[in-house]
């Protein structure tokens, strides 16, 4: 498959997707121009799967590396485990030329980039997504942070990275939980900006006859093993680019989330609100963005923008890649609300709203009523 290519002011680079893309990464370090040491991070898992054997092929193309490996889960996520990170790349000399490889999923990639924009005023970054939510978003347009314990994502910078490969191969270790919370983003790009994406996504689910909520084991096999038909390998890559190409598109007309970049943010409104509510890792992040998306569907409906018909089909493709929908039992609406008011979309005390106006097709809004959001989340318990 082609590149995708993102161009923004912060810089150009190809988003190469697809199966054993890992392999070219010495080659196309040399086209970059990156002579200097490179520091790669990752989590203890990854590492074991993907970063000894990255490291050897690195080392045998005679490139000098060093890796550190975070807690696995969204608690490294953290101005602490930033310290750390610190400590080990100024220790150990890092330089201006140098470049810091993120091999993991979005904790690692919004970590490792978030110390790379920061250390020395900015490092290179690669991006080595093993994930498939971090393949389709969180590695592609230059978004890096941490969470604060009243936010998630509230301590960051934009820091473009000088190149991203997403090997869809390294999806076939995903565990199935893992690999669902995935799902959640491709089926939001699909529904803020791409329709066909999202009639693929049913096709699919259609042709999957095993229940992927019920048989975790069918899951893994049908959607994350090559061996079994071929199908990750060959059919399932095109639709990944695809909803990779999304994020693409949406960055290079909005870099910096000024305008139609926060359209990206379906979901997340809510679904931030949730998974902080619940505390950090007892959700995962695409679980918490189903979550937020039936409820901003939802309130797109009690807000006149999307008819039941649109919510429900929604729902269902949610459903049927195994994502959760409700609420969880326990959770207050008075907290939840004012989790909103601590995001990042905030303007002069008003919540900006990415909502859905159709499939395929979304807004931002700032008109809505705490009133419609109360209503919308006592209708998802």
């Amino acid at each position: 498959m082609d590149p995708l290519m993102v161009r923004t002011p912060g810089g150009s680079y190809e988003v190469v997707v697809g199966p054993g893309v890992l392999a070219q990464l010495p080659e196309r370090l040399a086209g970059l121009g990156r002579r200097g040491a490179l520091w790669l991070v990752s989590d203890a898992a990854v590492h074991h799967a993907f970063g000894e054997p990255l490291e050897a092929q690195l080392r045998a193309a005679g490139l000098a590396v060093r890796s550190y490996a975070v807690p696995s889960g969204e608690s490294s996520k953290d101005l602490a485990v930033v310290s750390q990170l610190y400590d080990w790349l100024i220790g150990g000399g890092v330089e201006r030329r140098d470049t810091v490889l993120a091999l993991g999923g979005g904790v690692v990639g919004d970590l490792a980039g978030f110390a790379a924009a920061t250390v020395l005023r900015g490092v290179g970054l690669v991006q080595l997504p093993t994930t498939l939510l971090a393949m389709v978003d969180s590695a592609v347009g230059g978004k890096t942070g941490v969470n604060h314990p009243l936010g998630k994502n509230l301590i960051g910078a934009f820091h473009q990275p000088l190149l991203t490969l997403a090997d869809t191969e390294t999806l076939a270790t995903l565990p199935p939980r893992e690999l669902r919370s995935g799902w959640a983003e491709v089926i939001k790009h699909a529904v803020i900006r791409d329709a066909g994406l999202f009639e693929m996504l049913e096709a699919d689910a259609r042709r999957t006859t095993d229940d992927r909520q019920q048989a975790e084991p069918s899951v893994r096999s049908e959607r994350a093993a090559p061996a079994v038909g071929g199908r990750w390998s060959v059919v399932d890559a095109a639709l990944i680019r695809r909803a990779v190409k999304v994020k693409v598109d949406v960055v290079n007309v909005d870099e910096r989330e000024t305008g139609e970049r926060m359209l990206l943010n379906y979901g997340h409104t809510l679904g931030h609100a949730v998974e902080a509510a619940a505390g950090y890792g007892s959700l995962l992040h695409g679980e918490a963005v189903a979550i937020g998306m039936h409820l901003e569907a939802r309130l797109a409906q009690l807000h006149g923008l999307v008819d039941a018909a649109m919510v429900a089909r929604q729902r269902a493709l949610l459903e049927a890649y195994g994502l959760p929908t409700r609420v969880p039992d326990g959770m207050d609406d008075e907290e939840l609300l004012a989790l909103t008011l601590r995001d990042k979309k905030v303007r002069a005390g008003k919540v900006r709203w990415a909502l859905a106006t159709g499939i395929g097709s979304a807004a931002v809004r700032d008109d809505v009523p705490e009133s419609l959001v109360r209503e919308a989340l006592r209708g998802a318990r």
